[in-house]
């Protein structure tokens, strides 16, 4: 056997993505690229790793297997780079941090340069619904998470970021009268909600219910990006975080409508566990954070001030 790290890298991410063309791109390869490595890998057995079919590729379970020990290969490789680069006084390892959906659009920004400047740190960012972020925090599965709400049954530390404001929003087609948008015809509108779980989904909830307002018609989507697409299209409207929508906003895809006690305004913090053993990656973050957030705020998010 000759195969190459390299090698078994691509096997592995085919056989997650089960597609050559996901693979190279996610790898930052050409398809041509991929499709040689594998080959070249496949030539070392005499049994099969993988069936074409069509067009889509089908792992055997002997690859199913080759992959499984290619992983443990990986972990033992991706052990002495963080070994060797810790006695070289550098930060090595893993960083992995759950965040709510909506929060894409702000967290990379807060850890870029912190991920940049230390080439040992591997980032695992899970970017899921409230629900699922709570759970991954309580758990000890991450070392952060990165909230719009905080949750009431952890003990946890934390960093407040900005603020975080929702907005009633809809399509271009939409014609307002009036100032605000009245209780008649707010009860009019086809709303659009996020899943159950969603921080998103409870803030509107909260703000519906406070303002006794009987709902015409409910529709429910998994992703902000799904209902942002969903408003645009006409399909109905809803309350959304201006963090996701700048862009629409600028375009005139969406429009803010207005509606008295709008926006609600609730603040972006990192949390972690008071409990849990911060590592020095973990520590080193946390004083990057603080030192550079108000900077990094104004720099990418002073827009935010013009609503």
């Amino acid at each position: 056997m000759n195969y190459t790290l390299h090698q078994l890298e691509v096997f592995i991410k085919v056989t997650e993505l089960q597609s050559v063309t996901r693979a190279s791109e996610v790898l930052y390869l050409t398809q041509p690229a991929v499709s040689i490595q594998l080959k070249k890998f496949q030539e070392q057995f005499k049994i099969p790793l993988f069936e074409i079919v069509g067009r889509k590729i089908y792992i055997t379970e002997f690859g199913e297997e080759i992959a499984l020990a290619a992983k443990k290969i990986m972990t033992e490789v991706r052990a002495i780079d963080y070994k060797a680069l810790t006695y070289q006084g550098e930060l090595a390892g893993k960083l992995r941090i759950a965040i709510v959906s909506t929060a894409k659009y702000v967290m990379p920004y807060f850890i870029s340069d912190f991920i940049n400047e230390n080439r040992g740190v591997d980032l695992v960012m899970d970017v899921t619904n409230k629900s699922n972020v709570v759970r991954a925090l309580e758990n000890n599965e991450v070392d952060f998470a990165m909230v719009s709400t905080i949750p009431n049954k952890l003990k946890i530390n934390r960093i407040e970021l900005m603020k975080n404001e929702l907005y009633m929003v809809g399509g271009k087609g939409y014609r307002h009268k009036g100032k605000y948008l009245s209780k008649a015809d707010f009860q009019k509108l086809p709303l659009i909600y996020r899943e159950q779980g969603s921080a998103t989904r409870l803030a509107m909830e909260k703000f519906i219910e406070s303002k006794r307002i009987s709902t015409y018609k409910k529709m429910e989507l998994t992703s902000n990006e799904a209902l942002k697409q969903a408003v645009i299209s006409g399909l109905g409207y809803s309350i959304m975080p201006l963090i996701g929508i700048k862009n629409a906003i600028s375009s005139k895809e969406l429009q803010i409508i207005p509606v008295n006690g709008l926006p609600i305004v609730t603040n972006w913090n990192l949390i972690w566990l008071s409990s849990k053993n911060m590592s020095n990656i973990a520590k080193s973050l946390i004083a990057h954070i603080n030192a550079n957030k108000d900077q990094l705020i104004e720099k990418h998010f002073g827009w935010l001030a013009n609503y």
